[in-house]
């Protein structure tokens, strides 16, 4: 499966290559260029005040991009629905370190904050987000199109459409299959939305985002996060390869 994914990405690159290049030239004129290897900034802060202002009111900002991890019981200021806060209870760290779920990815509503780099491929139609953690890729379709049937198959990456406002890319998704927002028991159901913002700092070296999300499933309120990218040159998105038997191999080997 993973050769498949590969060879799909392959593809899509070449897609995006020398037979559209007059048209990603002409598209660059008209928007900032994302493509590259992004890789999660040392710099967090100060935020981009300009993009935190286009969050919806009300919403919490949380504060736990790269490797920083909220505490049991801590949810930076989400307000839980009950069921949610029973759940997040009953959770216990040692279960998800049990090597059935191991290799289980997150869905972007956690990975895209996490100490991870990703690439991304920019073409005029389309937008090929490709991610180190889990191998996961993304489709963004820049084509007008909207979101399919709400009982489309759901996946960690789930549907996205785009578009441009200004410098700004907007990314809108929906179809992502429940998952871990905190990774301290709190999750979020298939029917969350999520809204990102992308822009270029002024000398194009940082790549600033942010993204919210709404279930009124399991929150009462919107949360969000903000996170910063550093361009690195000549560097590619390398295989994850999740080995969920690494450890006991590791340990019978010493």
């Amino acid at each position: 499966m993973k050769n498949v994914s590969r060879a799909f990405i392959a593809f899509v690159a070449g897609v995006l290559a020398a037979p559209l290049s007059a048209q990603v030239a002409a598209a660059d004129a008209a928007h900032p260029n994302f493509t590259g290897f992004w890789n999660l900034s040392r710099k967090q802060h100060p935020v981009d005040a300009g993009l935190v202002a286009k969050l919806p009111s009300g919403t919490a900002l949380l504060d736990d991009s790269g490797a920083a991890e909220f505490l049991p019981g801590e949810f930076g200021g989400l307000k839980l629905k009950p069921a949610a806060v029973a759940a997040a209870k009953r959770w216990k760290p040692e279960d998800d370190m049990a090597v059935s779920r191991a290799c289980l990815p997150p869905s972007i509503v956690y990975a895209t904050q996490g100490p991870f780099p990703f690439q991304i491929h920019q073409g005029v139609d389309l937008i090929v987000f490709q991610y180190e953690y889990f191998d996961q890729v993304r489709i963004i379709f820049m084509d007008g199109r909207a979101h399919p049937p709400a009982d489309a198959p759901h996946s960690k990456t789930g549907h996205s459409v785009g578009h441009w406002e200004g410098n700004e890319l907007v990314i809108d998704t929906t179809h992502l299959s429940a998952a871990t927002i905190t990774n301290n028991g709190l999750s979020h159901s298939d029917n969350v939305h999520v809204v990102e913002r992308f822009k270029l700092s002024a000398d194009g070296r940082t790549l600033q985002s942010t993204m919210w999300f709404e279930d009124p499933e399991v929150l009462d309120n919107r949360g969000a996060r903000y996170v910063q990218w550093t361009l690195q040159p000549g560097q590619y998105v390398f295989p994850y390869e999740c080995d969920p038997t690494f450890g006991s191999k590791y340990t019978e080997a010493k």
